[in-house]
């Protein structure tokens, strides 16, 4: 017996239609499963399915509900569920395949390793002894992690570690092995709850932890876990940390209005980005690194050159419906950002009950979706899903913009992967083509 319950809901029929508002070479394309508005435009992502806790049991009163972190393995083989009560949920994508509609699967490298040997992925629940703020999945599969397996496993030194980093009320990190279920490592040295992390996407296994202490920290798992650097600054709790996809920066976000961009190579401070009216909760990289995106209290998303320090555009959250009273000051305010994988959208959560989703060259939301009490938002690694977790212990699976990228975006997307803001400034190329390629045409 699971101990959630799963909830379908219908799956209506795809429709492929043209986003109106972009030009046609920098356009790409929406596929939203359900209704779609007379403009082409889905009013709003459709529920696919969401997961409640089961039965309730009784805990101490240390625990407590909340879904304060969701996470899919970078292959999209994986979903951890914090939901709650000290408890990790891993389970195997896609969750059921009637409640999935086709081209949701998973592109998982380890299916037919599983299905020839140790038969398929089963659901794991991972009890953690405190409640459990940040997760995060490292990449899959490295020659680091293999190594790590072998330290533990050491009859089976050939297996693939993916491995998923807990981030604890009481400051500690524990490290677990996702296929078997097993604890790996714990890391001692935050002084209070750790409330994110983030692993370098190289694969190398260095893990950076966010933390209430006001500090990050940064831990290397082919070192049995050793503590390699300490990030003070910060006056407040931290928030978030994200580190870029090239792996040569580190934001981070806590209860200040300016958020801190650290090198990955050196571990000090590059700079400071200032321009939010309150503290900040949430940061995300864009998949190329050339982007960055924080998201605050004041009900504003800023977009940054991370290269620069330039704010290159603000996204405000709007009631849709004007408040009752004046009572709701921060009704609006903030609690989720990220990217889609292809670098084209942005999801937000917002604490006005919206889920909402933004297309990169438009400043108002292309698309809106009641959720109640939401607390975080992340993309499915192949498109087509966002997850959300909330204050009841919930996920919701929604749908999310399929899209094929123009041949601009995609060459776009390749060159800055490698080249900084400055490199391509430098370029002997026309300065429309500059503009386009430090994303200065919006």
């Amino acid at each position: 017996g699971s101990e959630f319950v799963l909830e379908p809901l219908c799956i209506l029929p795809v429709k492929l239609e043209r986003c109106p508002g972009l030009e046609d070479s920098d356009c790409c394309y929406l596929c939203f499963p359900g209704l779609l508005d007379g403009a082409g435009i889905a009013e709003e992502p459709l529920l696919l399915a969401e997961l409640k806790p089961g039965r309730p049991h009784q805990f101490d009163w240390k625990s407590s509900c909340e879904t304060w972190s969701v996470a899919f393995s970078p292959d999209g083989s994986w979903f951890a569920w914090s939901q709650g009560h000290c408890i990790v949920k891993l389970i195997p994508w896609p969750l059921e395949e009637q409640f999935i509609p086709k081209g949701f699967e998973a592109k998982s490298r380890s299916s037919k390793s599983d299905s020839k040997g140790r038969g398929s992925p089963k659901e794991k629940t991972l009890d953690c002894g405190q409640i459990v703020w940040g997760l995060a999945f490292s990449p899959w599969p490295s020659p680091p992690s293999r190594k790590l397996w072998a330290r533990h496993h050491p009859q089976v030194p050939d297996v693939s570690c993916l491995i998923l980093a807990t981030g604890l009320n009481d400051g500690q990190i524990k490290i677990w092995e996702v296929q078997t279920g097993l604890l790996l490592l714990n890391l001692s040295g935050h002084q209070d709850v750790v409330r994110d992390l983030s692993f370098t996407p190289s694969g190398s296994l260095i893990l950076v932890s966010a933390s209430r202490d006001k500090t990050l920290r940064i831990w290397d798992l082919n070192k049995h876990g050793k503590q390699i650097q300490v990030l003070s600054g910060h006056l407040q709790w931290v928030y978030c940390c994200s580190i870029s996809p090239d792996c040569s920066m580190l934001c981070s976000a806590a209860g200040e209005k300016s958020v801190f961009l650290w090198s990955m190579r050196s571990y000090t401070l590059i700079r400071k980005l200032e321009g939010h009216q309150s503290s900040v909760v949430s940061c995300d990289f864009s998949p190329d690194s050339a982007l960055l995106v924080t998201a605050s209290y004041d009900t504003n998303v800023i977009m940054w050159d991370p290269y620069t320090g330039e704010r290159l555009r603000s996204l405000h959250h709007t009631q849709l419906d004007p408040p009752m009273d004046d009572s709701d000051v921060h009704i609006s305010s903030l609690r989720s950002v990220c990217f889609s994988p292809e670098g084209l959208y942005l999801a937000t959560v917002a604490d006005d009950r919206l889920l909402r989703i933004w297309a990169l060259e438009l400043k108002t939301p292309i698309a809106f979706a009641p959720m109640t009490n939401g607390l975080c938002c992340t993309f499915f690694p192949h498109g087509g899903v966002i997850a959300t977790g909330t204050r009841d212990g919930h996920v919701q699976f929604w749908t999310a913009p399929r899209v094929l990228s123009s041949l601009k975006h995609l060459c776009r997307k390749a060159l800055r992967s490698f080249l900084t803001t400055y490199q391509v400034l430098a370029l002997p190329i026309p300065k429309k083509m500059k503009e386009f390629l430090t994303y200065r045409t919006f």
